[in-house]
């Protein structure tokens, strides 16, 4: 118990409130400027509604050099981001920026890209990247007009046009590559979609894993000399070592038995990194699919998460599912949100894409609740030091969503799954058509199908392409 209270403690919450004086740690450092001895300060906080994060500042007494910079100190995502921004007013230059150190930086205008980990992490805005910029190219000007004149005609022509896209004399578009998934833009018409931000998430190669030190179990055990050894390797393990998986013994549980029991497994906490135990069971919703549902509960924090997965695969067919919320007599319709499946609420505007909930199994009104609270973390890092119109739209659309949530204001709920495994109960069990729920079935485009991997995916004839390649080989 002692060890999990320090596990929870290492980041406490930034509330200036509730912790007057956070204690920061200080380590004598070289300086990386005059090679003397300078104070480095750390200072491992959780920003409230974004993450943990590792706070850095430098200062050196002998030459005055300072560094400040910022590192995430929670997991890495599960995906990469890519965050495409159109830069058109002063407003645009003013949006909040959170960097990692392995994000990439691109302006398309000017063909320009600041590479992954040529920069540490930080936090910043638009207009503060192209003056950092600005800054980096300019300081060895002086000696390069002497020593390199023709390469520093180049970099004042360079610096001139960085300038003029920060005069914002025309649009330019910002894009910020993050292998890591940590990197953040500010959404200024938030909780609104925004239309000048594009989020699009990709899954990361192997070579990007390993920079991030992200390996399998198979690239870091040794490989086994031949078959024999191996064959040998799994004679010998016992099978009473204590794994996480243990294989079920054939005939031992029959497919009904399986179903009707919750298996459980240990996992950590994602909240305060503490041993705590998953449940997953295998189910059938009526009229619907089997489903696996997942949920994990930590005694040591109190976090509470469930998540769905489907029982089958891809659909043939998408589908969209619009629901009229009418008051508390919607409110206890079963819903199961895939992973892949977005929502849209037509009277508010407002849009949360498909990875924001994840999969769950919940109620219209849970799913309400679940979209306010996502809503909130998503918008609530900076709420503190928004302007006035910014709070004052916040304040009205919370105000909308919290009557909705009471019963006391209709809403068209849109569920738009291209996978086909999102499910909205009817409250006719009778057969007769149910008025306020509408589903469409829709044949998916292609790059819904390049996104879920289905065009490269060959199902059947597998050994066609590579029996014609052998071929070719032999001639």
């Amino acid at each position: 118990m002692e060890t999990i209270a320090e596990q929870s403690g290492i980041f406490p919450k930034l509330n200036v409130e509730e912790e007057p004086e956070l204690s920061a740690t200080e380590v004598e450092s070289m300086c990386m400027s005059c090679q003397e001895n300078g104070i480095t300060r750390l200072l491992l906080t959780q920003i409230p509604f974004y993450k943990e994060v590792v706070i850095m500042s430098f200062s050196c007494d002998h030459c005055g050099y300072e560094n400040n910079e910022i590192q995430p100190g929670g997991e890495i995502a599960p995906k990469g981001v890519e965050i495409q921004t159109t830069i058109v007013t002063a407003r645009d230059l003013n949006r909040r920026v959170v960097k990692s150190d392995f994000s990439s930086i691109r302006i398309e205008e000017l063909d320009f890209e600041i590479p992954a980990q040529s920069q540490k992490g930080e936090v910043t805005t638009v207009e503060g990247i192209i003056d950092r910029v600005i800054r980096g190219l300019d300081q060895d000007q002086p000696v390069r007009r002497i020593q390199h004149p023709q390469a520093a005609e180049q970099i004042d022509t360079f610096i001139t046009n960085l300038q003029t896209v920060k005069e914002l004399e025309r649009p330019f578009t910002l894009t910020i590559t993050d292998i890591s998934g940590n990197s953040f833009v500010e959404n200024l018409n938030a909780p609104h979609k925004d239309p000048a931000i594009t989020i699009s998430h990709f899954q990361r190669t192997k070579e990007q894993n390993h920079l991030l030190g992200i390996f399998t179990h198979d690239e870091v055990s040794e490989e086994p000399k031949n078959a024999v050894e191996e064959a040998v390797k799994l004679e010998t393990v016992a099978e009473e070592v204590d794994s996480l998986l243990k294989p079920i013994r054939e005939g031992a549980w029959p497919l009904e038995e399986l179903q009707g029991e919750v298996l459980q497994f240990q996992t950590d906490c994602p909240e305060c990194a503490a041993a705590c135990d998953t449940n997953m069971k295998v189910t059938t919703i009526p009229h619907f699919k089997e489903v696996v549902i997942m949920a994990t509960v930590c005694d040591n924090c109190g976090l509470r998460t469930n998540e769905v997965k489907p029982g089958g695969g891809i659909e043939e067919l998408g589908v969209k599912i619009e629901v009229t919320v009418r008051g508390k007599i919607d409110f206890a319709r079963d819903v199961l949100k895939s992973e892949s499946c977005s929502l849209h609420i037509r009277e508010l505007e407002c849009e949360v894409g498909a990875g924001a909930l994840g999969g769950r199994f919940t109620t219209i009104e849970g799913l309400l609740t679940a979209m306010r609270e996502q809503l909130v973390e998503s918008t609530g890092m900076f709420m503190d030091s928004n302007d006035v119109e910014t709070k004052d739209r916040m304040d009205k659309f919370f105000g909308q969503l919290d009557a909705a949530i009471a019963g006391s204001k209709q809403l068209t709920i849109v569920m738009d799954d291209p996978t086909g495994n999102s499910y909205v109960q009817s409250l006719n069990d009778d057969g007769t058509p149910d008025t306020a729920l509408r589903i469409i079935r829709y044949h998916r485009s292609y790059e819904q199908n390049e996104e879920l991997g289905l065009n490269d995916m060959k199902t059947e004839n597998y050994g066609e392409e590579s029996t014609d390649n052998a071929g070719k080989g032999d001639c």
